[in-house]
């Protein structure tokens, strides 16, 4: 995993502040909504690189950008397979999509780094890898997504074993 939520989030937050459109309506504070396909496909390497986007993600987000018909096509399939077929997203992007574009109840982040383990120290009380996870999740076959976020929720974690990673922030270079 290159990226963590934070840094994804960030640089989503970024992209759409500068590039988004007002959104519509009376809003406490103004507030931006994602722009349109063509005016990803329309963004320049050296603003990818400013909002904190390595070149492999800003390709991968560019070419979907260009085929973003068969991308929401895919999506809205709900299997995941016409989301990998893209070049650069694998099944933790594709998962990832249909869980927050979507609200998938049963679709699950497999390759995450740390999921699998705080799945496990709460179901089994042990590590476990992605295909524990799924073999734990099992009795949840259609609601998986859900019992992730109850478990995230609930407060129970694995315990630290080291300091946090520091985030690299390239921007600047």
């Amino acid at each position: 995993q290159k990226v963590t939520i934070e840094q994804a989030f960030g640089a989503w937050r970024r992209l759409v502040t500068w590039r988004g459109e007002r959104a519509p309506g009376p809003t406490p504070s103004p507030m931006r909504a994602a722009p349109p396909p063509d005016v990803w496909r329309r963004i320049p390497s050296w603003e990818w690189h400013r909002a904190g986007l390595e070149p492999p993600q800003a390709k991968t987000l560019a070419a979907a950008s260009a085929r973003a018909d068969a991308v929401e096509r895919a999506a809205r399939r709900g299997d995941g397979a016409g989301l990998l077929a893209l070049p650069g997203v694998g099944p933790w992007t594709a998962a990832e999509t249909r869980i927050r574009a979507l609200g998938d109840p049963d679709a699950v982040s497999v390759g995450d780094v740390h999921l699998s383990h705080q799945v496990g120290y709460a179901l089994a009380g042990a590590r476990v890898d992605d295909d524990g996870m799924l073999d734990l999740l099992s009795p949840w076959q259609g609601q998986r997504q859900r019992v992730i976020r109850l478990i995230l929720a609930s407060g129970v974690r694995e315990p630290r074993r080291a300091p946090r990673l520091h985030m690299e922030d390239h921007r600047s270079r």
